[in-house]
């Protein structure tokens, strides 16, 4: 039994360091990609959010696009992995807030 709970705890190391970590970090990039250019598109392009989502590039994620319209901001999410934030300022476009850990 003992055996078993130790291969166990084994592959779920491995499992983490080479495939999970690196999965979340390239859903990092993906979320901020979406949400810098969903809020062009929004903010700068005047669209509707819904219609921006036709213009996302197909990645290897499902990305879902959330507006703050008070805020000016957009934000991409991927399912349980990342979630990125982009925010419209006047005269600078969208930028994206920093990386959240």
């Amino acid at each position: 039994m003992g055996l078993l709970i130790g291969l166990a705890l084994g592959l779920g190391v491995v499992f983490v360091s080479f495939v999970w970590r690196p999965a979340r970090e390239n859903a990092r990039i993906e979320a901020a990609r979406a949400a810098r250019l969903a809020c062009s598109c929004r903010y700068v392009g005047g669209r509707a959010l819904g219609d921006c989502d036709k213009d996302m590039p197909k990645g290897r994620f499902p990305v879902s696009l959330a507006e703050d319209a008070g805020a000016h901001t957009v934000t991409a999410s991927v399912p349980l992995a990342a979630a990125q934030t982009a925010t419209y300022r006047e005269g600078w476009g969208c930028q994206l807030q920093p990386w959240r850990d």
